[in-house]
């Protein structure tokens, strides 16, 4: 007789991974990382600093130098930081601690899918208020339904994913106070947010209920690292600090992330450039009749096709150009979203785009 098997809650039980299609490319501007690698001068002084660690011992708990690396390069003092293997533990940790049962997360669809997704593997129920058909977040109606819902956490993506839009300071400013009235903690993931003209982070203090969460490896191009962190106020990290796993950062990701901050000035250069890609590519798309493309703050673009988008996803693919498809996630629908690639990888996918539109229109 087989044994019975332990089955998981019921809640999680119809719930589906998150999954990105990795594909052998050319061209690959699905995931929004760096298209570029980090200087070989931070590869250099990378290994070598490792060649100092004592393996055999735990990494440091508290990642003081990191922290403090951080800290200053920030301009926010140690104790406002949490660190995790990547902004997705940070996440989790915030909904590990605020959310579970009976709590509930409030998120402005369409949105990132992972604050759903971690919501509902941490017990957490889920409000969702619409964007505005700009996709912005139609600031008065999304504090009175923090009043009348009552969230452990209201999150903010922004540049929000996968429409990059960029949330106006006021928008911020006007959701923490109705958030304040109720006892709801404010994320701003800002995963994206170097590429925007301003930052949250600005707001960070210990009289304001807010968090904000990055990451290194968009702009610092260490997404094979996963390091990310959260700025809050000291009593909020305080009762994360409970919650997250101890030893959670390896030595290489705590060398790492520090080190790549005596690099400022490439990962700044970086960041120019491929804003001025990002704007290349944005008067490229424009200019496509068959194409309706969504301003960016962010690495990467939102575009509608007129017609089957899926299909031209499939005939980009083809052509060994691969970008997001969205085209059938409730609000985005016929959309497709493309990373933000070096000059030569956007000439490939435009020239690919455009053979493809030429090909299903005529």
């Amino acid at each position: 007789m087989s044994a019975r098997r332990p089955v998981p809650r019921d809640d999680l039980r119809a719930l589906a991974g998150y999954h990105s299609p990795q594909v052998d490319v050319d061209v690959r501007l699905n995931t929004n990382e760096s298209p570029f690698a980090p200087p070989a001068e931070f590869v250099a002084r990378w290994l070598g600093a490792l060649e100092c660690v004592d393996w055999n011992r735990y990494p440091d708990r508290g990642a003081h130098e990191l922290k403090a690396a951080l800290g200053a390069f920030l301009g926010q003092p140690p104790a406002r930081l949490l660190c995790g293997n990547g902004s997705n533990e940070v996440l989790q940790t915030l909904l590990l601690t605020y959310g579970g049962s009976g709590r509930c997360a409030l998120m402005f669809e369409p949105t990132y899918a992972l604050h759903a997704q971690i919501a509902r593997g941490t017990g957490t129920g889920i409000v969702v208020g619409e964007r505005c058909a700009d996709y912005t977040i139609d600031a008065a109606g999304a504090a009175a339904l923090i009043t009348r819902t009552r969230p452990a956490i209201v999150f903010v993506c922004s540049p929000n994913n996968p429409t990059g839009t960029v949330e106006p300071r006021e928008t911020v400013e006007t959701l923490l106070a109705a958030a304040s009235e109720v006892g709801t903690l404010v994320v701003v993931d800002e995963a994206y947010g170097e590429f925007a003209p301003w930052s949250a982070l600005e707001l960070v203090d210990d009289d304001r209920p807010l968090v904000v969460v990055r990451t290194y490896s968009k702009v610092w191009s260490l997404a094979g690292v996963r390091l990310g962190f959260g700025v809050a106020p000291t009593w909020v990290i305080a009762e994360l600090e409970k919650v997250l796993l101890p030893y959670n950062l390896s030595v290489p990701t705590q060398v790492a992330g520090t080190v790549a901050l005596e690099f400022v000035g490439a990962m700044e250069r970086r960041v120019a450039t491929l804003v001025e890609e990002r704007g290349r590519l944005f008067a490229a798309l424009s200019s496509l009749d068959a194409l309706d493309v969504t301003p960016s703050g962010a690495n990467f673009l939102l575009f509608r096709v007129h017609g089957d988008a899926h299909d031209v996803w499939k005939r980009l693919l083809a052509r060994n150009v691969l970008v997001r498809d969205f085209s059938s996630w409730p609000h985005v629908e016929g959309c497709l979203r493309v990373t933000v690639g070096t000059p030569a990888e956007n000439d490939q996918f435009l020239d690919a785009l455009r053979e493809v539109l030429a090909e299903v229109s005529g």
